[in-house]
């Protein structure tokens, strides 16, 4: 039986709580990565995930990031965090094994501005990942690193790329530190079912953003290079990012024979 993995950033689980069931429901995907859940784990809605047919593994923060993995099978061997000796209250990373496979749920740092002392993080923090990658995993086991990695890879990732020129999205430091994570065993599976691009997964809620598709696509799936292999299909759902309080990511989707 084929598997589908989504990833998804719901800004908030707690306003995103209905719709987030709702599309388990539509979709009864095996796997799903959630990102800026912006609550304690204590207070995440885990009776209802359950009750929907989902285990769940949670790292939370009040207010702020947060990361989940949910699943239809158990989630085992589950780490939370880099395990470095880096003093990081960030909840940005999350993996497990499910499904018969190593899924990760992560978070980038968006950057802020490149002049601000978050961009500096931002490349700190994808560096982690790297190491995190080369002392844990294995680039020959099944494994995918699902998430809002903050970084379009290029211009097909971009609606109108002049607008985002050297930004900490789109910066050629951002780009390079994301080539480094990819070629530690990676393929951009989404990319791989797509390869000519300009199908987005996310949209400013200003400027009439999404009606107009002046969007991003910052939410990947990347998987190792046999998993890739099996990939058969990718899509973004749009019919999340509309209708009432949407966040202003849609979920991405792909599938695996």
């Amino acid at each position: 039986m084929p598997s589908t993995v989504v990833t998804w950033n719901v800004n908030s689980i707690k306003v995103r709580k209905e719709r987030v069931l709702a599309f388990l429901a539509r979709h009864s995907p095996d796997v799903v990565c959630l990102q800026e859940l912006k609550l304690e784990e204590a207070k995440f809605p885990r009776a209802e995930i359950e009750a929907a047919g989902y285990h769940a593994a949670v790292l939370g923060q009040k207010t702020y990031n947060g990361v989940a993995i949910l699943s239809k099978s158990p989630i085992e061997n589950v780490h939370r965090g880099f395990a470095d000796d880096v003093d990081d209250s960030h909840a940005r990373f999350i993996i497990g094994t499910t499904a018969g496979m190593r899924i990760a749920s992560a978070y980038f740092p968006n950057g802020g501005e490149q002049t601000s002392p978050k961009y500096p993080f931002k490349l700190a923090w994808m560096k982690r990942l790297r190491v995190y990658l080369d002392t844990h995993e294995k680039p020959n086991d099944d494994l995918l690193l699902c998430g809002d990695f903050n970084v379009a890879v290029d211009e097909l990732d971009i609606a109108k790329p002049d607008q985002w020129q050297d930004t900490v999205l789109t910066s050629d430091a951002v780009r390079a530190a994301l080539d480094e994570i990819r070629e530690w065993g990676f393929v951009d599976a989404f990319r791989q079912q797509h390869p000519e691009g300009k199908i987005f997964s996310w949209w400013d809620y200003r400027q009439l953003a999404f009606p107009k598709n002046d969007g991003l696509r910052i939410d990947h799936i990347y998987a190792t290079k046999g998993l890739a292999k099996r990939c058969i299909a990718a899509a973004v759902d749009r019919e999340e990012r509309k209708g009432a309080q949407p966040s202003d990511h849609a979920p991405v989707l792909c599938t695996f024979s």
